[in-house]
């Protein structure tokens, strides 16, 4: 990630050199609930990194490069390509309801994004692939989300709507013929269906240029999903609490 970084504050050089860039970077703890059967939470440390020129970006893990747009003061768009860690998956160790089932792998998702904002609303629609080949499909994602600030306390609070593929929502809910037990887990194919979810960030100034950063966040699973022998709970919760400094160069 810090290579990203680097190559990011390069490109930010070459073609903004009249204007003083803002990045911030940091560090925290993510945790992510697990739906499947008696699965535990993924906990991992996270890098935090935001940073936007209007060539290049990184919104906390996602980074993207611009390939047309205009980006303004009050108004911007653009198109680009971008890129994104996958943290969902599991190994057959992890529950007992999962003995015998293959690994579903976390993976990498690059494709093509589309953002624009206006004011203090903001909206980002995505298609995305699996570049490392573990669902070896595509999903598409829209947010709509707005910015407000309340004294010190920053909020940004949006609503996700995520169309998964068939194949995707079979490869991580799924069980195929030869993982299927009597009486324990049937086997199970399931189509393509509709992720609802809701998110926040939290940004509270703890000095002039650390402060306090949050992520709260709550996925709807589809029906699709629910239905799967492995699964036991209709919801995805995440997070994050970090430490986060703000500069300008």
């Amino acid at each position: 990630m810090k290579y990203i970084l680097i190559l990011l504050l390069i490109l930010s050089q070459l073609t903004a050199k009249d204007k003083q860039q803002e990045v911030t970077i940091g560090a925290g703890a993510y945790m992510q609930t697990q739906p499947y059967k008696n699965v535990d939470a993924i906990v991992l440390p996270s890098p935090v990194i935001f940073f936007d020129n209007g060539v290049a970006y990184v919104r906390w893990t996602r980074v993207g490069v611009y390939f047309l747009g205009d980006k303004q003061d009050d108004f911007s768009w653009g198109f680009s390509l971008t890129a994104q860690p996958r943290t969902y998956g599991y190994k057959s160790s992890d529950s007992s309801y999962l003995a015998g089932m293959d690994e579903r792998k976390t993976s990498f998702e690059g494709g093509l994004a589309f953002s624009t904002q206006l004011d203090k609303t903001y909206l980002e629609i995505m298609a995305l692939t699996d570049i490392l080949d573990r669902h070896d499909t595509w999903i598409i994602k829209a947010e709509l989300g707005r910015d407000y600030k309340f004294g010190k306390l920053s909020l940004y609070p949006s609503l996700i709507a995520i169309y998964n593929s068939s194949k995707f929502m079979d490869y991580y809910y799924g069980v195929k013929s030869s993982e299927a037990i009597v009486s324990i887990r049937d086997e199970y194919k399931a189509d393509a269906g509709l992720q609802l979810g809701a998110q926040t960030y939290i940004k509270y100034p703890l000095t002039d240029s650390l402060s306090a950063f949050i992520n709260l966040r709550v996925d709807k699973l589809p029906q699709e999903a629910t239905d799967s022998p492995i699964v036991s709970d209709d919801y995805i919760y995440s997070g994050l609490a970090s430490l986060i400094y703000t500069f300008k160069y």
